[in-house]
């Protein structure tokens, strides 16, 4: 007997299901209201639990409670920024504003990066790295991921389930967050960086050493290795210091059952072929990159983000549609496929705009 797998689970192992489905980076209040009916702010959970029955390809969270949010203070218009305590400007994001760029904030020097030893600093939960974890006892940090997944799964997902856990600091995140991009970049050529990277990597292994043990299918690994032009390192550079360990660390993965799925912003056009070299089953970026080429490519591989917010924004049904049709078309080059609008769906996109390319990916986003 054959089993079913659900469009996702086929999509991300290449298996071209028939129709399409989603993965989206939502936030956008003003469309739920608008797609549903129900004000978002007012009644959040009727809202969302319309969203799902009208759109459930875009597989939103539910909040427990029906609580009335409060609106944001920021319209963009009228009241279209703001400044926090500390003198710093804040812009409107979702339903909230932006927060601000405070990466490395405890670093003055390239002395002091040199003289910083993450081995002998692996607590990172007061230092600000996004996954400011304690990474210095592999058990306590598996006993903390096993919690979120359940008992009744003991160490293995269910054969088929798109059970996935995700990391932001794969490798190349690491001293860009740890330092800050000035300081990074002032360092990173340095051979006084060499040691720095493999502490790094040692503290990386015992993060994918603990996902190889969890009970899930796929692992999504994030790192930010180029931007909307392209690599932000020369090939060299990432040749030696991170590539090998993309290799070493997804390698644990697939050797415990693990599908490993690279999240990126940008162009990904330079690296793409050496992340699949690596052991990534798939990619999901931005529409600065070349999809149909990495598609002809790369044999039924997982693709996703090719979709692009600013068409949506200008808002003209024809250039919609056509954008559409176009990823339809580099859906039918590979069996992994998610519609993505890979620059995110933002609080400002229009609202008929977001409902346009919903209502068109229902119509044409099959095989």
């Amino acid at each position: 007997m054959t089993m079913e797998y659900d469009s996702r689970y086929k999509a991300f192992m290449g298996l071209a299901p028939r129709q399409i489905p989603h993965w989206e980076h939502w936030s956008c209040p003003d469309a739920e209201s608008y797609l549903t009916g129900i004000d978002y702010y007012e009644h959040p959970r009727q809202c969302r639990l319309k969203l799902r029955e009208l759109y459930p390809q875009l597989s939103l969270p539910v909040p427990e409670s029906d609580e009335p949010k409060a609106r944001p203070r920021l319209d963009g218009t009228h009241h279209s920024s703001l400044l926090d305590a500390e003198g710093r400007r804040r812009v409107r994001w979702g339903e909230s504003e932006t927060n601000h760029w405070q990466w490395g904030i405890q670093f003055h020097s390239a002395e002091e990066v040199f003289a910083f030893s993450p081995l002998a600093n692996a607590d990172f939960t007061k230092i600000p790295v996004v996954e400011s974890r304690d990474y210095s006892d592999e058990e306590k940090l598996f006993e903390m991921y096993r919690k979120l997944f359940p008992a009744e799964h003991g160490e293995r997902a269910p054969e088929g389930s798109t059970a996935q856990v995700g990391f932001y600091n794969t490798m190349f995140m690491w001293p860009l967050l740890t330092f800050g991009w000035e300081l990074f970049l002032e360092t990173c050529l340095d051979p006084r960086f060499d040691r720095i990277m493999e502490e790094f990597a040692e503290i990386n292994r015992r993060v994918f050493r603990v996902f190889s043990r969890l009970p899930v299918n796929f692992v999504v690994c994030h790192d930010d290795i180029v931007t909307t032009r392209g690599p932000v390192c020369s090939p060299a550079w990432m040749h030696k210091h991170i590539f090998p360990r993309y290799e070493e660390f997804w390698g644990i993965l697939r050797a415990a059952g693990k599908q490993v799925i690279f999240m990126v912003d940008g162009c990904m056009d330079a690296y793409a072929d050496d992340v699949f070299s690596c052991g990534a089953r798939g990619i999901i970026t931005e529409p600065y990159t070349d999809f149909k080429t990495i598609a002809r490519k790369h044999k039924d591989c997982f693709l996703a983000g090719e979709g692009d917010n600013r068409i949506l924004t200008r808002n003209n049904p024809e250039e919609i549609r056509s954008m559409v049709k176009s990823m339809v078309e580099t859906a039918h080059l590979t069996g992994g496929y998610m519609m993505c609008i890979g620059n995110h769906i933002p609080w400002d996109i229009p609202p008929e705009a977001i409902k346009r390319y919903l209502d068109l990916s229902v119509e044409m986003a099959h095989r």
